[in-house]
């Protein structure tokens, strides 16, 4: 058993949703990532998105934007994330989604992606522009080197989109909670708790939601019907202005995992 099926049969067990922070590679900077990940499970984190830096990230509002951009100005690479995660195996074994749009996959290859994010200790990827109708390399490269891939539905997805993206998911099938760009919300979208009883009706997948979810009040209002939830920009909201990132991100997430139930 893989850690990301574990993890969703603890939480299925328990009937409760897991958080799952996102982190963008390199933002703040690697070192102070390293210290990061440990503190953020000690404080409820039990699955981590890490993102893979890209300049032209269009799923992503001004906030991610923004920490990407930094990363890439240090000089961030998509090697340079997989060996992070092979650093950050001698921590810790929380599992780790890396979301990465097409364009870093395509020129480091498919095979060659997969194989060095599993060697890794990568655990799914999570392929933001890739539609599931035209991911059969990279599903058939992953199924080779046991890395779990992860496609997104939203809220205009037809059920047979659904199910296409269902079909060639495995770990789970990431939910975008509304129509448009990440970033933090005051209001949780009217479309999220539709789009995750939609997914329960066309498949066992666990269903974790994304996009948009600000506040513990948000993660409570979806944890009846989400098997775990996303919280990325409103995190780096707090981040990009931190004196100490560590315990700004303790801080600002353990609530979060309260709300959820905790791990």
């Amino acid at each position: 058993m893989t850690r990301l099926e574990s993890l969703f049969r603890r939480v299925r067990a328990r009937r409760r949703a897991a958080l799952m922070p996102f982190l963008e590679a390199g933002d703040p900077d690697f070192e102070v990532l390293e210290r990061m990940v440990p503190a953020l499970v000690e404080a409820g984190a039990e699955a981590l998105e890490l993102g893979v830096p890209f300049s032209d990230p269009v799923a992503d509002g001004p906030v991610l934007q923004r920490a990407a951009q930094r990363a890439l100005h240090r000089g961030v690479r998509l090697p340079d994330v997989l060996e992070f995660v092979r650093s950050l195996r001698r921590q810790t074994e929380i599992p780790v989604a890396l979301l990465s749009y097409a364009n870093p996959l395509v020129r480091y290859g498919w095979e060659a992606f997969c194989r060095d994010a599993a060697a890794a200790g990568v655990d799914a990827v999570i392929p933001a522009d890739v539609p599931a109708d035209e991911g059969e390399a990279l599903v058939s490269a992953a199924r080779r080197w046991g890395l779990h891939t992860v496609f997104l539905v939203a809220p205009t997805s037809t059920d047979r989109r659904i199910r296409l993206a269902a079909s060639l998911s495995t770990g789970f099938l990431y939910c975008v909670s509304l129509t448009g760009t990440t970033g933090p919300r005051d209001q949780l979208s009217p479309e999220a708790v539709h789009v995750l009883r939609r997914v329960r009706q066309l498949t066992d997948l666990p269903a974790v939601l994304g996009f948009g979810i600000a506040s513990p009040e948000h993660a409570r209002a979806v944890a009846q019907e989400a098997d775990g939830v996303i919280v990325g920009s409103a995190l780096y909201r707090v981040l990009e202005t931190a004196e100490d990132p560590v315990r700004a991100a303790v801080d600002f997430l353990r609530p979060f995992s309260q709300a959820l139930g905790g791990p």
